[in-house]
């Protein structure tokens, strides 16, 4: 990447920010993190800007004058910003900041025991955990995100195992925090936090022992998870003699050694995984369905043939409402180059971002609602890992976005961490109305970048890096031996991604656009990959020409009646939770507080669950335990 950095690089701007003083190991507070910060990202006003009202002024400008109110002001910054050709935001020439070399540690979360039962039917819980990781490395802006995992979800079981890596780079030599919550998925209603664990590592280095496998045991604090669960758990325990209230979990850190460059981004290495998430909402919204089984679709290439699977698309209930939304964890680290901010073109977007004032915190609170809606997690989500940097990854990111069918086009955002998150986008589908890239970011101040792209299929396979020997299909013709009529070819040799910059909320730079390039080529081997600015005529015409493909096949889909829309709670991917929804008819199912308030009306009910569990409580306690710091 050094040719593109020199060419790329001397065209944009460069900003020197001061740097923190006392970045040394010895004189880092691992508490203090974000207040260590810089902040020259909002430089104090000059003095001519806001001159002071004093006597003198009085005598000689008239009468004194009314001080602004809140409204005054606003007005007045909404005025500037209409005036302003160029509104703040966009690209950030803010440079990564000065740091010694870290430390690259691999994070496995191994399991956790003795978990209140969160659902009252299943008398048990969906565990999920969170992993949020804080140092005291500086980062170029305060709002710049800190990493973050989520680990798959363990169905109806009070002894998960996950056994789920999570390896980042750059962790500095004072050390790190790093905050476990554990929680209960509980779509459609509101996940229920079952505890949390923060542990706290004053310093590592290559000699450090860390936690080896099978972990060191961590006690959950209880304080912050569900009243009701652990109410209903000391009710159930009150009839079993030596049954412990208190969940563990079983969490190993070890160094792998030290990180290479850029040392002043810490960043997820791997593992590399992928979610795709299934919309009922947006599915009912576009009145569209698709088949339950993924061996009925086109794109997978293991499928028996249509002849031979005919009656397996006959019952209309083994089919999905299906409004695709992916993530897809690239292997970083993310080009520093590739550091964009929302862009302010109206005040009100201002507030939003930051959460500030009253109508700023409902949209931001109503966003965020959104984001969860279109990235929802329930027993529909799917949920798995490929080789980084390999063809295997490749290969899923066609499979997510189904190749080349239907003449597609996906709104996209890339994170700072690297984590893509991307959605089909058109006139037709509810996205468009949702804020498009602000929903895909989750409102987030600073990403890497965004814009749209889509697939197509080239006439020859990638044998070469030439554009000219490029060649893309269906332009003037359609290939034989693909969408709409077969299955499309298996090998990413055979696909070009066609990725630009076209995203009005960030607005990112046309110059970094080759580090992108380089930036997916390294994650997608064999895929091959042009990048055009939103604004090159070429890009235009592009897509114009997905638009007529996308007129003339259609879009793979089988078109069912709606449910009826008093039915609010619906899972993509649950049989059982169709049936159950119609047999209920208009009551629709009862909620979380429904059936514990029914439970505790009847101590009987109590017993029988104290029962079923009491074989357990005794194996469910663990040899030792470390206090959580």
């Amino acid at each position: 990447m050094s040719g593109i950095e020199g060419a790329a690089g001397s065209q944009l701007r460069s900003q020197e920010e001061p740097l923190s003083q006392g970045r040394g190991a010895n004189r880092v507070d691992n508490e203090k993190n974000v207040q260590q910060l810089p902040d020259g990202h909002h430089p104090p006003p000059k003095d001519g800007e806001h001159p002071h009202i004093d006597a003198t002024n009085e005598k000689r400008d008239g009468p004194l004058q009314r001080r602004g109110t809140l409204k005054g002001k606003f007005k007045n910054q909404k005025e500037k910003l209409k005036t302003r050709t160029k509104p703040p935001g966009g690209f950030d020439s803010t440079p990564l900041p000065d740091a010694p070399p870290g430390y690259t540690v691999k994070f496995t979360f191994h399991r956790a025991s003795n978990l209140p039962a969160a659902d009252i039917s299943t008398r048990a819980s969906d565990p999920f955990l969170t992993a949020t990781l804080t140092t005291s490395l500086p980062k170029r802006h305060k709002e710049d995100p800190d990493l973050f995992y989520r680990t798959r979800t363990i169905r109806r079981t009070l002894e998960p195992e996950w056994e789920q890596d999570w390896v980042v780079a750059n962790v500095p030599s004072s050390g790190f925090k790093l905050k476990c919550r554990l929680y209960d998925e509980d779509w459609p209603d509101h996940n229920d936090r079952l505890g949390n664990v923060t542990i706290l590592v004053n310093r590592i280095n290559e000699d450090w022992e860390g936690f080896a496998p099978p972990g060191k045991v961590f006690e959950v604090k209880k304080r912050s998870g569900s009243k009701r669960a652990y109410i209903l758990k000391a009710c159930t325990s009150a009839f079993t003699k030596d049954v412990s209230m208190t969940p563990r979990l079983y969490v190993s850190a070890v160094v792998l050694g030290k990180s290479e460059p850029p040392h002043g981004q810490m960043y997820t290495v791997g593992p590399t995984y992928y979610f795709k998430h299934f919309s009922p909402m947006i599915g009912r919204m576009t009145g569209v369905k698709v088949n339950r089984d993924e061996a009925d679709d086109s794109n997978d290439h293991d499928a028996v043939p249509a002849s031979q699977s005919s009656d397996r698309h006959i019952d209309r209930r083994a089919k999905k409402y299906d409004f695709q939304a992916n993530e897809i964890q690239l292997a970083g680290p993310v080009p520093p180059q590739l550091y964009h901010r929302y862009v302010e073109f109206r005040p009100i977007i201002g507030l939003l971002f930051r959460s500030s004032g009253l109508r700023g915190k409902i949209l931001n609170k109503a966003l965020h609602h959104q984001h969860g809606r279109i990235y929802n997690f329930d027993k529909g989500t799917h949920w798995g890992t490929f080789k980084p940097c390999s063809e295997e990854a490749s290969l899923q990111f066609l499979k997510m976005a189904h190749f080349d069918e239907g003449g597609r086009i996906f709104t996209y955002i890339i994170t700072l961490d690297g984590l893509m998150r991307f959605t089909e986008t058109g006139s037709e589908f509810g996205i468009d109305m949702l804020s498009k890239h602000t929903l895909h970011s989750d409102a987030a101040i600073y990403i890497a970048c965004s814009g749209e792209f889509f697939i197509r299929r080239l006439k020859k396979p990638k044998v070469t890096e030439e554009p000219e020997l490029r060649e893309l299909a269906r332009l003037e013709e359609t290939l034989r031996g693909g969408p709409p009529q077969e299955p499309p070819p298996a090998k990413p040799q055979y696909y070009q991604l066609i990725i630009d910059n076209d995203s009005g909320t960030y607005r990112p730079d046309k110059l970094v656009l080759p580090y992108l390039q380089k930036f997916l080529e390294c994650n997608f081997p064999g895929l091959s990959i042009m990048t055009l600015a939103c604004d090159d005529p070429e890009d235009q015409k592009l897509k114009a020409a997905q638009l007529s493909v996308k007129k003339k096949e259609g879009r793979i889909v089988n078109m069912v009646l709606n449910r009826s829309p008093s039915a609010s709670s619906f899972s993509s991917d649950d049989i059982s939770d169709l049936e159950d929804m119609e047999r209920a008819g208009e009551a629709g199912r009862k909620s979380k507080k429904e059936k514990a308030l029914d439970l505790l009306a009847e101590p009987r009910r109590l017993r029988e669950l104290a029962g079923i569990h009491a074989a357990d409580s005794t194996s469910s306690r663990p040899s030792g335990s470390g206090p959580a710091t």
